[in-house]
């Protein structure tokens, strides 16, 4: 089962930060 993870205001600051975690940690982002 894939996880999927949507988070606003990827474009810079905590929510950049926050999506590359995610995503490093194999979520879908």
């Amino acid at each position: 089962m894939s996880k999927t993870v949507f988070i606003t205001g990827c474009s810079s600051g905590i929510g950049r930060a926050t999506a590359k975690r995610f995503a490093q940690n194999g979520w879908n982002v």
